[in-house]
């Protein structure tokens, strides 16, 4: 979940007051630091957002882990290694939350580690959130800028149906005062993590008729991601562009074989053309037939 994981972070790093108010929900809350969250183990892992805030005088740290499907190994083992790390690396109270983007994840998350053996008991607790059981039209409402981009994904109003809905949060989305360029970024995170709920398609036609941001929209959608792989370290970067692409729109997961497929191409060329491709096909089986026919 490359790409989701990059938008994520980077908004929360961006607006980390509305994330860190939204999972606690409490306003005696003041965030002073979004901290570097590599963890020096064998694998490094880098946790999605690790900010130190202060709640009614006492410091504290709060972590979010967005997930877009149920993980492996299981959640509940991973936070209690996530949690257990940030204990002993900083020594304060923590505060963990889960959540999950797409609407049939996290269902079966219990929101806790438990072990249980010969008179011993290891409890690890955090919070899921999903956000399909979150009220979109309260977050709207509130006008929380950071939280804007993912109310597609949340909860929609009684008898509003799904492209009414995406329209109300570009719209919403569209009224927030910033300077063009943001404009067209910010708009274009909220457009790719719609691509978990909606289809492309559906989500640039209302791009297209409700804001002034359409080209630069369907340019970040379409261009950004491999041309900023071609400056940023070429082939690997232009792997990854395009992984994210079949991820947003499919749910191409690293362990299913056309990954590593396409790990093999060395071409960045024909890799920017299976990016612009990957955007276009309306199914994985129709960018596979492509993929069989060039080779």
């Amino acid at each position: 979940m490359a790409g989701f994981d990059t938008i994520a972070k980077h908004l929360i790093h961006t607006y980390p007051h509305d994330f860190a108010r939204f999972a606690l929900q409490q306003d005696d809350l003041e965030v002073l630091d979004v901290l570097d969250t590599e963890q020096p183990t064998v694998e490094a892992h880098r946790t999605d957002s690790l900010i130190r805030v202060r709640i009614s005088d006492e410091e504290a740290l709060m972590h979010h882990e967005f997930q877009t499907t149920d993980s492996q190994p299981p959640m509940p083992k991973r936070m209690a290694g996530y949690i257990g790390w940030c204990i002993q690396q900083y020594g304060l109270p923590i505060y963990y939350n889960v959540i999950y983007l797409r609407p049939e994840a996290g269902r079966t998350d219990p929101g806790y580690y438990l072990q249980e053996r010969h008179g011993y008991r290891v409890l690890v607790q955090y919070k899921v959130i999903r956000l399909i059981e979150i009220d979109g039209q309260g977050i709207l409402d509130a006008g929380h800028v950071g939280l804007l981009p993912f109310a597609p994904l949340m909860q929609r109003p009684t008898g509003v149906d799904a492209e009414a809905w995406l329209r109300q949060c570009v719209n919403r989305a569209q009224e927030v005062p910033m300077d063009e360029p943001l404009k067209a970024t910010y708009l274009a995170d909220l457009a790719i993590l719609s691509g978990l709920v909606y289809k492309s398609e559906t989500i640039m036609t209302i791009i297209a008729e409700e804001t002034m941001y359409e080209s630069s929209v369907v340019q970040y959608f379409t261009e950004k991601g491999i041309k900023q792989g071609i400056e940023q370290g070429g082939r690997e970067r232009a792997i990854e562009a395009l992984l994210d692409v079949l991820d947003i729109r499919f749910g191409l997961v690293a362990s299913d074989p056309l990954t590593a497929r396409i790990g093999t191409i060395d071409d960045v060329q024909r890799l920017k053309q299976l990016h612009r491709a990957a955007i276009q096909v309306p199914s994985l089986e129709a960018f596979t037939d492509l993929l069989d026919a060039d080779e």
